[in-house]
């Protein structure tokens, strides 16, 4: 109950956040949210990043918090970017966990996810995103993991818009998943869905 909970209220905020997106493209004095502020074209964000642990990874942890910076690099226009991601994200074990007979305080896990991707505008303000790469594991000795790194894969949907001429807002919604980091522990494998609120310029 408590996780559906925090999952409808990253619901609620995401869709205050599209909402007030669509404000803004109403005024007739925006600029379009995928204007840039480099000759390149090449925008940055840098983001604040929560999220709610699923499957087997949230019997023993129970939210995650961390940050990222993100390049978005022009292909097509204004509707087709490369990504580029890095971050660092604490995963937060819960208290008083029961372990068989043993009653433990799952460590924390502590990571730097490295992903690129391709975001996709098919309408103004709106955009897919899906990105992959590769997130490493700080303190594999102290969680009992015997990989350092894994495969990590997020599809992401989102509202970009402008707060001024040079500057914007980017918050998304994904699904962030990884491989095991402790082979044949389904209970490895870091699963989440997250919200990352940026700012952009």
């Amino acid at each position: 109950m408590k996780n559906l909970f925090k999952v409808s209220a990253l619901a609620l905020a995401f869709a205050g956040l599209a909402f007030g997106a669509k404000a803004q493209t109403s005024t007739p004095t925006t600029t379009t949210t995928t204007s840039t502020t480099t000759k390149s074209g090449i925008r940055y964000s840098i983001g604040v990043d929560a999220g709610i642990p699923l499957g087997n990874f949230k019997d023993n942890y129970k939210w995650n918090l961390g940050g990222s910076v993100q390049a978005d690099i022009p292909v097509l226009s204004d509707k087709l970017f490369v990504t580029v991601n890095a971050g660092y994200n604490n995963v937060f074990g819960k208290n008083d966990v029961f372990v068989g007979n043993t009653n433990v305080n799952p460590t924390d896990f502590h990571l730097i996810p490295v992903k690129a991707g391709l975001k996709f505008f098919p309408i103004s303000n709106f955009y897919v995103q899906g990105e992959a790469g590769a997130a490493f594991l700080l303190n594999k000795s102290d969680v009992g993991a015997n990989k350092s790194t894994a495969f990590v894969y997020a599809p992401q949907i989102g509202v970009q818009f402008p707060v001024s001429a040079s500057s914007f807002i980017d918050a998304g919604v994904r699904y962030e998943a990884t491989t095991k980091y402790a082979t044949g522990v389904d209970a490895s494998k870091v699963n989440f869905i997250g919200l990352r609120v940026a700012y952009g310029f």
